[in-house]
């Protein structure tokens, strides 16, 4: 669902990039208190994953695609406004390096599939969590109606800007009635694939799985006729903590290495929905040209490597790592920053106290 150069108005688009402004700006505060030593490296990895999934297109329709948005996924496995950032990094990453989203349209894409999708299922998930029963089955069965409704809720949005800063003339409900259509059907792959990650998540680290927190009930004894709270468990020895973590990335970033470099090559090659609808609408008719187009690795490929499934590969494996590298400086700066901000001063003898 990126949105090129040309589909919306200077206006428009500049409005869009000053609402996609302000909410990163509140997304970097929320982030600090989502992001702790255990799931800042976790986000930086969420970033390249969703880089790496959003290259598999998938079919939905005859002639049509369909790829991973990332909101419902990112919110989910790392917290809402850790989740807005992740797919703003992805976005920003995917316009400058690869052409992919307009530069222009920068603040319509990120208030449309890192902004509404995020809001839209979390929002939607954490209701959901509150009324089924309080286990991991749960947090799955939420992820998937979560990104199942976050698609067209996005497509929604797109419909909406169009309407106010549409670049041709074309029947809005004609629009709407064709991007909700198909993206249903997308919303559809998104959840099988936001539920499938999340529960492999939940299935080796709970613990650092944001949506899950909270789920884990103390164990009770019942003494002299009285249920007290179980003792309770010795920690973990934090060497081994670290290593589950430590594994725990490691797989990740090769799988979405393995994901980018190797089977994005079997992706559908058909138009994804928003590329669809606008062929089909006429709402291409004033699409302009991305202003990296020249770039050397512009449209997943590597510019002069002439074969094609080498090209393709060696793009993805070098948006993956440039992704990681991106978001994990970010959310380590911020990690940092609520380290810093967890020590305050207390009088003018240099004496400080740690907030608790």
């Amino acid at each position: 669902m990126h949105v090129p150069d040309g589909f919306i108005n200077a206006p428009t688009s500049a409005v869009t990039a000053v609402v996609a402004a302000g909410a990163i700006a509140v997304s970097l505060r929320g982030a600090r208190r989502e992001l702790d030593e255990r799931t800042a490296p976790l986000a930086g990895l969420v970033a390249a994953f969703i880089f790496a999934v959003q290259m598999l297109n998938f079919p939905v329709a005859a002639g049509t695609s369909g790829h991973l948005l990332g909101g419902a996924l990112a919110a989910i496995l790392v917290g809402p406004c850790t989740g807005v950032l992740c797919v703003s990094v992805v976005l920003l990453m995917q316009g400058i390096l690869f052409a992919d989203g307009g530069l222009t349209a920068l603040g319509v894409n990120i208030t449309d599939m890192a902004i509404v999708t995020t809001v839209v299922s979390y929002a939607l998930f954490r209701a959901l969590v509150k009324v089924l029963p309080r286990s991991r089955r749960s947090v799955t069965v939420a992820s998937f109606v979560a990104a199942l409704v976050s698609v067209p809720a996005a497509a929604v949005a797109f419909t909406v800007i169009y309407a106010i800063g549409g670049t041709t003339d074309v029947s809005i409900g004609k629009v709407a009635t064709a991007m909700i259509g198909v993206h249903v059907l997308i919303g559809i792959g998104e959840a099988v694939i936001t539920a499938l990650t999340v529960g492999a998540v939940i299935a080796v680290r709970p613990d650092l799985v944001h949506g899950a927190r909270g789920l884990e009930q103390r164990l009770k004894l019942r003494v002299n006729g009285e249920l007290v709270d179980a003792p309770s468990a010795p920690a973990a020895a934090p060497v081994a903590a670290r290593t589950s973590r430590r594994a725990l990335w490691v797989s990740g970033l090769v799988t979405s290495l393995v994901l980018a470099g190797f089977v994005s090559y079997y992706a559908s090659s058909s138009p994804d929905g928003l590329e669809k609808v606008a062929a089909d609408h006429g709402i291409d008719r004033k699409a302009e040209q991305h202003a990296g187009a020249g770039s050397p690795l512009a449209d997943y490929g590597v510019k002069d490597v002439k074969d094609a499934r080498l090209s393709g590969g060696l793009a993805g494996v070098i948006g993956v790592g440039v992704t990681v590298v991106a978001g994990s400086a970010v959310f380590w700066t911020l990690r940092r920053r609520r380290t810093a901000d967890d020590v305050s001063p207390v009088s003018t003898t240099g004496t400080t106290v740690e907030n608790v």
